[in-house]
């Protein structure tokens, strides 16, 4: 039997995650999913690719109310969006979506961290962020991520590369480098590369599209840096593909809902 493993969501695009036991299914993914970012002052999103030490910051959440923590710092209560937070429009990849600016505190508390002026932006439930059609449906959104709702890897598929990378006298890496939502087990190795559509608990899913890897899977989580050129330097070896390294399925949801660990996955 197929079974959700783990339920993961990244309320701060590139910051580290929350790992959970249920989880809400909304519009655009896994409730509160990617719907803060970080940018630069002119609004262009700033991420683990420029800035590892993003890895290090830990969102929190007390009933929608981020908490933002990082070493040799007081915790920071992050302000809710109100009728007078500021709109700014803000580039994440090719999309130009229109975003709420929280407060000039939190900036400041970021810019220790970051070690760069920068601002913290909301995306509202009513921005529609549309998925990209090229394998989306019209309607599909996604919050702050890189493209899609949700990504599902399996843990058969972490463990066929960490026994590579042991046979390459390299050290194995957990899940949390990959990013995932959804994790999963009782298949085999990459058998998620081959689904369509998948059903958890009356709520039914596209597999969309495989997910390219990029240098955020060789930050270490741990420290905030990159120290070794794995996993992807294995990756590369055997899942490469017109020249992107694949590693994991975006998905896309047909429904609200709820999921839960141990959920049976139906294929």
């Amino acid at each position: 039997m197929i079974q959700i493993s783990a339920l993961n969501i990244y309320p701060v695009k590139s910051m580290a995650g929350i790992s959970l036991s249920c989880s809400a299914v909304d519009k655009m993914g896994l409730e509160y999913d990617r719907r803060w970012m970080v940018v630069s002052p002119q609004g262009k999103f700033i991420t683990q690719r420029s800035h590892p030490q993003m890895a290090l910051i830990q969102p929190h959440l007390n009933q929608g109310q981020l908490i933002l923590s990082s070493f040799g710092l007081e915790d920071h209560i992050v302000p809710a969006v109100n009728s007078d937070s500021p709109s700014q429009s803000v580039l994440v990849w090719n999309d130009t979506v229109q975003a709420k600016h929280l407060s000039k505190e939190t900036d400041r508390w970021l810019q220790h961290t970051i070690g760069e002026p920068c601002h913290l932006v909301y995306m509202e439930a009513s921005e529609v962020r549309q998925c990209d059609l090229s394998y989306a449906q019209q309607g599909d959104r996604t919050g702050f991520s890189d493209g899609f709702p949700l990504l599902l890897i399996s843990e058969a598929s972490l463990e066929d590369l960490n026994q590579k990378l042991v046979q390459n006298s390299s050290k194995p890496v957990t899940m949390q480098r990959f990013r995932p939502n959804l994790v999963v087990k009782g298949c085999d190795a990459f058998a998620e590369d081959q689904w369509q559509n998948i059903h958890i608990n009356q709520i039914s899913f596209r597999i969309v599209k495989p997910c390219s890897r990029c240098i955020v899977t060789t930050v270490n989580p741990k420290l905030g840096i990159v120290s070794s050129p794995e996993p992807l330097r294995t990756l590369a070896t055997y899942r490469k593909k017109a020249n992107k390294i694949l590693f994991g399925q975006n998905v896309i949801h047909n429904q609200t809902g709820v999921l839960n660990v141990g959920d049976c996955v139906k294929i």
